[in-house]
């Protein structure tokens, strides 16, 4: 297999990496650990190189064809065990953990399913930092902070766990093929683990109508006095926006109203 032959498939949502620079700069980024390094979707291999050169690395890639030019192009690295790779889809491989041993995710995700793959490490113990390549618009709501316009449900997540920084801005033009938006390098570092579900399903609850009110939105699903009992307590105003709450008031309005 050729990598000269290989065509970006569209139903996998393919962008092959191909700006040195930004390679580089994810490389400069990673947290100093001696995690095991997970990458998905090593496409061409491009990250990967670099990647092998620092730690260790445990791929997955869903598409037959890089497979077989993985397997081809890290025939060293896969004999001196620095590389292995898993053909076939990740979210099926991922029970409760992906690997048993602390790794980072570092990676640069299909747009398609970038949102689950990060949510789904967030809940991994093994999991201790993830350093991934998404659409900028996504990487933006991981890393918000409150007040800001895109803050919701991902950045609270985020930082209910951990922290979030966007490392580098990245265009269209880094791309073969070209995709139609901009995309960000983002690094979470995880102090622990994502795993209430019940404080999840509040924060759906808080966020379903962004343009409304906080109050009103809660109130479609708990008691309206208590609400205002715990607004007062907490000295929100009643009138305040979703986006405009704290991630720690979140937690104090959970902890009182379930």
């Amino acid at each position: 297999m050729n990598r000269e032959n290989i065509v970006a498939k569209k139903k996998f949502g393919q962008n092959f990496l191909k700006d040195q620079s930004i390679l580089v700069k994810i490389i400069q980024a990673m947290p100093k650990n001696d995690n095991k390094i997970v990458e998905i979707g090593p496409g061409l291999g491009d990250l990967t190189k670099f990647l092998v050169d620092v730690k260790s690395v445990e791929a997955f890639e869903v598409d037959t064809d890089l497979c077989k030019l993985l397997q081809s192009t890290f025939k060293e690295e896969i004999d001196t065990k620095r590389f292995h790779i898993n053909c076939g889809d990740v979210l099926q491989a991922w029970q409760s953990t992906l690997v048993d041993e602390a790794y980072d995710l570092v990676a640069n995700l299909p747009y398609y399913i970038a949102t689950k793959i990060i949510l789904k490490a967030l809940e991994d113990p093994m999991c201790k930092n993830i350093l991934v390549m998404v659409q900028l618009e996504v990487a933006e709501k991981f890393c918000a902070n409150a007040g800001g316009k895109v803050f919701g449900s991902l950045g609270i997540i985020t930082q209910s766990v951990g922290t979030a920084n966007i490392v580098v801005k990245v265009p269209p033009t880094a791309f073969d093929p070209q995709p139609k938006v901009d995309s960000a390098v983002f690094l979470i570092q995880k102090n622990s683990d994502r795993c209430d579900k019940d404080f999840e399903d509040m924060l759906r609850v808080a966020f379903s109508q962004p343009r409304k009110t906080l109050m009103k939105n809660l109130s479609s699903k708990y008691d309206k006095e208590l609400l205002i009992n715990v607004f007062q307590t907490l000295e929100l105003i009643q009138t305040i926006r979703p986006h405009q709450v704290s991630t720690q008031d979140y937690h104090q309005l959970y902890k009182i109203i379930t």
